[in-house]
């Protein structure tokens, strides 16, 4: 993991992400296995140019006011780089091996909801404060009522998937949203995800911000398609 992601770092990625989950989601569902917030200072002691974060921390395993702190100190360890990724979560094999009640999707809201506050509360009463302050928030989720109402509040990235058309159809209610709150769209940075093929409709539709999924084994990382993106983006 480590040598790919220096060797990503190499490639001239912008940024770094990993997942916040406790089980593999493809392949052996007990294959081997990491945290995301230890994972993320091991990232930011081996690179030195790009940001991280988690695509997206599950906001309903730790206590809002420790991730304030813990992304604070990824913050400090890499010298101004964390980005705060959070969404409600999803998996609920997560939730239920290990002791967190799994809820509904409407409950999962509104625990994010009340989260998010906190958070940004106690990043403002840190000793010694983040690097860079405020540390962006990344809020990962396509719901048009909850979510994206979320996203214009307290957002500075945007990320969900699917086609170009569903990120039109996504970000215009966004955009409705910024209205509603009286908050400039332009100041949420419009994050998707990016497989191979519709890269230029993808930017055409508005995305600036494109991820990549790369799966590894013990014999390595393919970082071939990542090269690929990295090329597209060198040649606009």
């Amino acid at each position: 993991m480590r040598r790919a992601w220096v060797e990503a770092e190499a490639l001239g990625v912008d940024c770094l992400f990993n997942w916040d989950h406790f089980f593999p989601l493809n392949g052996d569902p007990g294959g081997k296995h990491f945290e995301a917030l230890t994972v993320l200072g091991a990232m930011a002691e081996v690179t030195e140019r790009v940001e991280l974060g988690s695509l997206v921390i599950c906001n309903a395993y730790r206590n809002p006011e420790y991730l304030a702190d813990a992304h604070r100190t990824i913050d400090l360890i890499s010298g101004g780089r964390a980005i705060l990724g959070i969404g409600a979560g999803w998996f609920q094999k997560d939730f239920d091996e290990y002791g967190y009640d799994f809820g509904t999707v409407g409950t999962r809201i509104t625990a994010l909801e009340q989260a998010l506050p906190r958070i940004e509360s106690r990043m403002g009463k840190l000793n010694p404060p983040p690097l860079r302050d405020p540390i962006p928030i990344l809020i990962g989720g396509g719901g048009v009522k909850r979510t994206l109402k979320l996203v214009a509040r307290h957002a500075n990235i945007w990320h969900a998937f699917g086609s170009p058309d569903v990120f039109r159809q996504k970000s215009a209610i966004l955009d409705e949203h910024c209205a509603a709150e009286g908050r400039d769209p332009a100041t949420i940075e419009r994050s998707w995800g990016a497989g191979g093929g519709e890269w230029d409709a993808l930017r055409e539709a508005g995305v600036t911000h494109f991820i990549l999924g790369v799966s590894g084994s013990d014999s390595g990382y393919d970082l071939g398609p990542l090269r690929e993106l990295v090329e597209w983006r060198d040649a606009l």
